[in-house]
């Protein structure tokens, strides 16, 4: 799913309008990437969880399955 259309399903479902949907989809995007290059995790619940990794990069862990 790409940014607009995280930002225009906010919108909807948040009685919001698309630029301040947008605008709180980059500031969470914002503060994920602050957090990964500080060396701290991020996670976004039902996603994963961003980490910083070897040579600057970005490792993201998706979230483990439950075995039922």
């Amino acid at each position: 799913m790409k940014k607009e259309q995280v930002a225009k399903r906010l919108a909807k479902e948040s009685h919001l309008t698309a630029g301040a949907a947008a605008d709180q989809v980059d500031r969470i995007l914002n503060n994920l990437q602050k957090r990964v290059r500080k060396g701290k995790s991020a996670s976004l619940p039902g996603l994963g969880t961003f980490r910083s990794g070897s040579n600057q990069d970005f490792q993201f862990d998706k979230p483990k399955k439950e075995s039922r």
